[in-house]
């Protein structure tokens, strides 16, 4: 194991740390005479109520500084490497990687492959286990870290080295076994590709997935998404209305099946697939808590019931407002139908709801979070937009009002000449996007394709 150097880049007013006298610049070297090795173990190590740290301070003086505290308390200080680790990138050269689709000339971050497993606790990422040593397993366990998103693509060992390009891909599923037997709770992800791993594949991930539950809480099935820039890749093939209504009859069974045996549905369908076979979404208890909302199972689903609930706690009037919502063409029908919702109790607010084709990456992707700035501009320069514009967060690069091709919210105001409002993901929020005002509105955006900061992101 190798030692890292945790410089102190901030320490926090008020905090334990001030007390101590901690200043930036200063190296922690240990807590309770063991070397950190990254964030999870300063998480773990700091949830004591007594803990010994060693540190060295800037003139190489080294102090050891005994702490009592309250349990999970933390010191204040922020680290000049705040994961405290470097990222591990993909070891993978999976048929179906996003990234692989990417056009040339983005910035270099977009580029980047992560298969961290400390990403899937701290940010909810999916990975592999590809990646994960002996060492990493045992951290899992003995931390008891949960849950663990797991990509499991194929439970046939010889397909999944296929699909990932990778030869220890197969052997890596044991690692599930030691996680089952351990007690840790997981959640999956099967990215469907079509000929692939559907059909008699999907079915038999699908039992041998099954007998993990509930530990394995739940499992994903999401169509892969293919751009135009798929030149010398894999020949993957894009999903029909038919192909979706047998993948949805195929985790409908499985869902009742499951259902029987632990009470859960465990299989979900992301939104897609209903949209695609033409078929009504499922009732909100169908989701078993939205455990999968990440990977866009029930998103649309619930965006209308939080809509609805946000309705129900307003009187109603007579404010007139006209403005356009800016989204892609799988939840147009949907955004459309809230704004219907909204205007039956105000009936004088009228918002249009417009469908940007997705030019940049290809009229194949449909999801509102891979957006541009330049498609938005060209799509709606010529358009009456009415008081404002309302885009979903989603098509922002985290902590930043900046699209994936770097053209910036203020870029794209200048250009159509109107307010721009960033909604967040609640209904909640879009409906006080649409009916108030969008003054001191907070941005976030959850990390999908991109490396990115993962300190301080909240218990793990």
């Amino acid at each position: 194991m190798k030692e890292n150097k945790h410089v102190i880049s901030a320490v926090q007013p008020g905090s334990i740390a001030e007390e101590l006298e901690l200043e930036p610049g200063d190296i922690l070297l240990t807590i309770n005479d063991q070397i950190v090795e990254d964030v999870f173990d300063y998480r773990y190590l700091m949830n004591d109520e007594y803990i010994v740290l060693q540190v060295k301070k800037q003139d190489g003086e080294i102090w050891e500084l005994e702490v009592e505290k309250d349990y999970e308390d933390d010191l204040g200080i922020t680290f000049e490497n705040e994961f405290m680790d470097q990222y591990r990138s993909c070891s993978n050269r999976c048929i179906f990687c996003f990234i692989d689709q990417m056009p040339p000339g983005m910035r270099e971050t977009l580029y980047f492959k992560d298969d961290d497993s400390r990403l899937s606790f701290l940010q909810g990422n999916y990975v592999t286990l590809t990646n994960m040593s002996e060492h990493d397993i045992e951290r899992v366990i003995n931390y008891h870290l949960e849950p663990i998103n797991i990509s499991f693509q194929a439970m046939n060992p010889k397909l999944r080295c296929e699909m990932l390009h990778n030869r220890f891909a197969g052997d890596a599923l044991k690692k599930v076994d030691r996680l089952y037997e351990a007690g840790i709770t997981m959640n999956g992800q099967i990215v469907l590709c079509k000929g692939i791993n559907d059909g008699a594949e999907l079915e038999y991930s699908l039992e041998q997935l099954s007998h993990y539950a509930p530990l394995l809480q739940s499992v994903s099935v999401v169509p892969v998404g293919l751009t135009k820039f798929r030149d010398g890749l894999f020949p993957l093939e894009e999903f029909q209305r038919e192909d979706a209504i047998r993948v949805l009859e195929q985790i409908h069974r499985w869902q009742e099946k499951m259902m029987a045996l632990h009470g859960i549905h465990f299989i979900h369908a992301s939104d897609e697939w209903y949209i695609l076979a033409g078929e009504e979404l499922p009732q909100e208890d169908s989701y078993d808590g939205y455990i999968q909302l990440e990977n866009g199972v029930g998103m649309l689903r619930l965006l209308e019931t939080e809509v609805l609930e946000e309705l129900e706690n307003r009187e109603g009037d007579d404010r007139a407002i006209t403005g356009t919502v800016a989204t892609g063409k799988l939840a147009a029908p949907f955004i459309k139908k809230n704004m219907e919702l909204i205007r039956e109790k105000y009936p004088n607010v009228h918002i249009e709801v417009v469908t940007i084709t997705n030019e940049f990456f290809g009229e194949k992707i449909t999801v509102s979070g891979l957006i541009t700035g330049a498609d938005l501009i060209a799509q709606l320069k010529d358009r009456p937009l009415g008081d404002k514009l309302l885009l979903p967060c989603n098509m922002l690069r985290s902590g930043e009002s900046v699209f994936l091709d770097d053209i910036s919210i203020e870029d794209v105001k200048k250009a159509l000449g109107t307010e721009i409002v960033v909604v967040e993901t609640e209904g909640a929020d879009l409906v006080k996007a649409v009916l108030e005002s969008s003054d001191n509105r907070i941005l976030r955006r959850r990390q999908m394709y991109e490396q990115s900061n993962s300190s301080n992101c909240g218990p793990s």
